[in-house]
């Protein structure tokens, strides 16, 4: 049974929309409660975010029966909260049930403090209800809500894309071999245990062989020496040796328990995951195999760098002290007010200038033509991106790659694109601020959909940090929760 917040006014609270907050206080919760106070007291756009709220946490359920759960404000509150002040759960548990500010802002009084359960399990069930879609369309509602107080805000935009990790260890094929085999025989020995089938007695003994193998291939492989590669092929074919027994054997009893017995629903799931190991182990084994014993060059496409995180890819850009990142690209657009009106995590195989037209474009149309100004650096260039995003912005900014090319560009452009080259650099600036501040500098959650939804958390915490920000200036503008250094686009 979920609730929407009550009007009923309460003895031991006040209403959310009187809560105090201290605007002397420069921690980044202040902002982010101001924020959440204002979209509540908007009734419109607080019934508009509670519906979407919802529509993904009461999918297939009814929200007048059951045990009583979360309130839809609760959950967008705490997940507001949680990437807009870069939490775990464990720490925003104790916030939920500590912080009287917060608390207030959710709705609670003093006098409920035995009642309610924010366990960190219980927050984050509740948290990852939410799509990464319904998240996104929240921040669309914040960032409408900051155009109807600063219309001029959206005329100027600037984008970058920036590498958000996923959550992995460093991937090596001996390391993902043995992740692969480790979790399939983990799977295996479940149903030999439940199944009493054949095959698995010596499991222990055989994780054991994989393990030292892999150890072996790493020790060659860090002190390297007098033809190390030659001497590193021995270890690796033993070990896909023994990576294509262990496969091997766990397919034949899929194969036996799918046609020999009556399954149930937890046996037909944990079968799909060791099929999804399996695969992923073999393409692992192609690799290496390729690679080590072929001697050939394997394109990044082919190569998988997580048995997990499947979706995970590597990317090479020449940042100082970072020659490898190991995650997702993701592109965002920065106003004039410090608001990120568009994101978008991009395909694997995506670069910066596949993406620039088309993410453009959907801005603009979101935005009814507001964008007068965007920016962008060169490695979104292409002659065909300087053709269509002229159609689409009036004043776009994209300098050509080149010491000829900029030169001449520089010689033939009007004020107004050196003023947009000049100012676009400060788009690191929001790109830190969601590093630091809001925990984009690796993804904690699991899966593809949880990495979406996890930096469409953190651009929500930071947009509802920059309304909080702009209404505390406009209230003090010399209050210390309101200051910021960031010059605008």
């Amino acid at each position: 049974m979920r609730t929407l917040p009550s009007d009923q006014g309460r003895f031991d609270k006040p209403s959310i929309s009187n809560v105090t907050l201290n605007f002397n206080c420069r921690d980044e919760i202040v902002p982010v409660l101001a924020g959440l106070q204002h979209l509540y007291s908007q009734a419109a756009l607080r019934d508009k975010i509670l519906d979407l709220v919802e529509q993904d946490v009461n999918e297939s359920s009814r929200n007048d029966r059951g045990r009583e759960g979360l309130g839809y404000w609760e959950i967008t509150v705490l997940a507001a909260v949680r990437l807009g002040c870069n939490l775990d759960y464990d720490k925003l548990q104790d916030l939920a049930e500590q912080h009287r500010a917060l608390r207030q802002i959710m709705g609670i009084g003093d006098w409920q403090g035995d009642d309610d359960d924010f366990r960190a399990r219980r927050i984050r069930d509740n948290v990852c209800l939410l799509q990464s879609q319904t998240i996104e369309a929240i921040s669309h509602c914040i960032v409408a809500e900051a155009y109807r107080l600063e219309p001029e805000a959206a005329e100027k935009q600037r984008a970058d894309s920036f590498v958000v990790e996923t959550n992995i260890h460093h991937p090596t094929e001996s390391s993902l071999i043995v992740d692969g085999t480790r979790k399939v025989i983990e799977l295996c020995v479940k149903l030999y245990e439940a199944y009493d089938i054949n095959g698995w007695r010596q499991h222990e003994h055989l994780l054991k062989k994989v393990k030292q193998t892999a150890r072996q291939i790493a020790r060659i492989s860090s002190r390297k020496g007098g033809n190390y590669k030659e001497r590193l092929k021995r270890p690796y074919r033993k070990l896909l040796r023994l990576a294509n027994l262990i496969l091997s054997r766990a397919s034949e009893m899929c194969e036996t328990l799918h046609n020999e017995y009556e399954l149930d629903t937890r046996t037909i799931c944990c079968i799909a995951e060791i099929k999804d190991f399996i695969e992923r182990t073999e393409q692992v084994c192609g690799t290496a195999r390729r690679r080590v014993l072929e001697g050939e060059t394997v394109p990044n496409g082919d190569k998988l760098f997580s048995i997990f995180e499947p979706h995970t890819q590597l990317y090479r850009r020449g940042k100082a002290g970072q020659p490898n990142q190991f995650g997702r690209l993701v592109l965002i657009y920065e106003d004039a007010s410090g608001f990120i009106p568009h994101h978008y995590v991009m395909p694997r195989e995506a670069q910066d200038q596949d993406v620039a037209v088309e993410q453009t474009r959907i801005l603009q149309q979101r935005l009814k033509d507001r964008i007068k100004a965007l920016s962008f650096d060169r490695g979104f260039h292409s002659p065909e991106n300087q053709e269509e995003l002229a159609k689409i912005v009036p004043g776009i900014c994209l300098p050509k790659p080149g010491s000829k090319q900029s030169a001449e560009q520089a010689a033939t452009e009007s004020v107004q694109f050196h003023t947009s080259k000049q100012r676009h650099p400060g788009v690191e600036s929001a790109i830190g601020a969601l590093q630091s501040g809001n925990g984009l500098v690796r993804c904690r959650d699991n899966r593809e959909d949880g990495f979406e939804r996890y930096v469409a958390l953190a651009v929500l915490g930071r947009n509802i940090h920059a309304l909080g920000k702009l209404l505390i200036s406009r209230i003090n503008e010399k209050a210390a929760a309101a200051i910021s250094h960031r010059a605008a686009a």
